[in-house]
């Protein structure tokens, strides 16, 4: 399973598939944005401000899919569009389904994701995530570099808040 490009009209006619995968990696504890329980609709908010997004070439995307079609895992690379930040851009909303982790899917998603971003020239890339989650250990091992700790950044479901680390990564030339 190789990461391929994801259109707003790809996302749009598997909307259902993409808002099922963010509700249950929230469920799951992700940290991307969202609280569990996600109320009804808001998944579908979320992806259809993403098509969005995509359409107006402001979000590149990329998914894994299983054999049936189903949406295993997805990353969004946000290039930043101020002159002054037009050689950065930002990974997110890396997710893999539940049902689909430990195959590499992450490590696939973030490698697809840094190659076109230095395609696009972007030099560094930046990201954040919870401090010490799996997400923070697969990024130290895909060598990112921790620019620091924002105590309290996230609130977590059930109550309470988290550490967000911020990660950036400088991108050879291609």
């Amino acid at each position: 399973m190789s990461p391929t490009p994801v259109s707003a009209g790809d996302l749009l006619t598997a909307l259902p598939d993409y808002a099922e995968m963010l509700e249950a990696c929230v469920a799951d504890g992700a940290s991307i944005g969202f609280l569990h329980p996600m109320p009804a609709g808001q998944a579908e908010t979320f992806w259809r401000d993403v098509a969005q997004g995509v359409a107006a070439g402001d979000i590149l995307m990329w998914s894994v899919l299983e054999a049936d079609g189903a949406v295993a895992g997805t990353i969004q690379l946000h290039p930043v569009g101020k002159p002054n930040g037009a050689h950065r851009a930002e990974i997110a909303k890396l997710m893999v389904h539940p049902r689909a982790r430990g195959r590499g899917l992450a490590v696939a998603l973030m490698r697809t994701a840094e190659d076109a971003a230095r395609a696009l020239g972007r030099r560094l890339l930046v990201l954040d995530t919870i401090e010490g989650s799996v997400a923070d250990r697969l990024y130290r091992r895909l060598g990112w570099t921790e620019a620091g700790v924002i105590p309290d950044f996230a609130l977590k479901s059930g109550g309470g808040s988290e550490p967000t680390v911020v990660f950036w990564k400088r991108l050879p030339a291609v």
